[in-house]
């Protein structure tokens, strides 16, 4: 594929727009005509704050970008890949003609005209390819696909793909893929909503989810302690520690914490980073204190986030689904 073949996945709640009109669109109607900003990013950035002044930060860039793209990069001989939501196909098309704005639309007034080529059903793709196209932007380049849903276009891809369906070797990488940006999502939600102290009462909601009995010491107290927890009403008492920071947790950290237990306690360690080497290999030699970094303490959220309080579900969102995994021989 070479560079002026590009290939562009596009998504709409119009289908109809898009299969019926024979074009592609995107929105952002307030924006206005793209060719009245200047021919740079920081300009279509500057715009977007200017329309749009109650935008998240994180969002801008990526929001002003898709504007930019669709103007300046797009290109007539590109190559669109769109799924369709209400006939669930895939269909690949040829961009025929220049931006046009088209202020008469409600929604998608940033227009481009597309000569569809060929429609498939969702069955023909592996499911590598489907995850790529299934991407949360409204516009944005099909790369690591990109020759899969070209050779769709040639005139034996229907034999190929059909015979190729039950060996998918992309449905490993696909589920991984999906698995670790779930639990990014989730390390990232943790980090901008909870530090400190909120962080500590999270973490004693989670286990009462695990079935622990727990009180939060007082905020702003100093005694190291942030939360005990119990089992049940008999010992062992297990006390836990909580940091929000960045960085990695020390040996003196976690000392500390040893420092505060009395005989016939253990011990929790919490963050959201992770912990030194020779943290670590102070944990190894200390088992009645156990610590937990970021990426396992999403594991736990995930074991039990059903159980969670529904504030700690609103604020990370997630839906349970099931997903495509290798299968295991006999």
């Amino acid at each position: 594929m070479s560079e002026e073949n590009r290939v562009w996945g596009i998504h709409t709640q119009d289908d109809k727009l898009f299969l019926q009109g024979n074009k592609i669109a995107i929105g952002w109607s307030e924006f206005g005509d793209l060719t009245m900003v200047a021919a740079s990013r920081d300009a279509f950035k500057a715009r977007y704050i200017e329309v749009y002044p109650n935008a998240k930060k994180g969002s801008i860039p990526t929001s002003s970008g898709m504007l930019y793209r669709f103007l300046h990069e797009m290109q007539i001989g590109d190559y669109i890949v769109f799924p369709s939501k209400s006939d669930r196909m895939i269909n690949i098309g040829c961009i025929e003609g220049n931006y046009t704005y088209e202020p008469s639309e409600k929604e998608y007034v940033q227009q481009r005209t597309v000569k569809w080529l060929k429609h498939f059903p969702r069955t023909y793709f592996s499911q590598g390819a489907l995850y790529e196209i299934g991407s949360a932007m409204s516009v944005f380049t099909v790369k690591q696909y990109a020759e899969e849903f070209l050779s769709a276009l040639n005139k034996d891809f229907k034999k190929k793909s059909i015979e190729s369906i039950e060996e998918d070797e992309s449905v490993g990488a696909t589920a991984e893929d999906i698995k670790e940006s779930t639990k990014d999502f989730i390390l990232k939600e943790l980090s901008k909503h909870l530090k400190g102290y909120d962080l500590e009462v999270f973490v004693a909601n989670l286990l009462n989810a695990m079935g622990y009995r727990t009180s939060v010491s007082p905020h702003g107290g100093d005694s190291g302690i942030d939360i005990i927890a119990y089992k049940d009403e008999l010992p062992p008492r297990i006390l836990v520690q909580v940091k929000s920071q960045d960085s990695d947790i020390k040996e003196t950290t976690i000392q500390s914490l040893k420092g505060a237990m009395r005989e016939g306690d253990y011990g929790l360690f919490v963050t959201l980073s992770n912990y030194t080497k020779n943290a670590r290999k102070y944990l190894d030699s200390t088992p009645i204190i156990r610590g937990i970094n970021g990426t396992e303490l999403v594991e736990l959220i995930l074991k039990y986030y059903e159980d969670l309080d529904e504030k700690y579900r609103k604020m990370i969102p997630l839906e349970k689904v099931y997903i495509p995994v290798p299968k295991i021989e006999d």
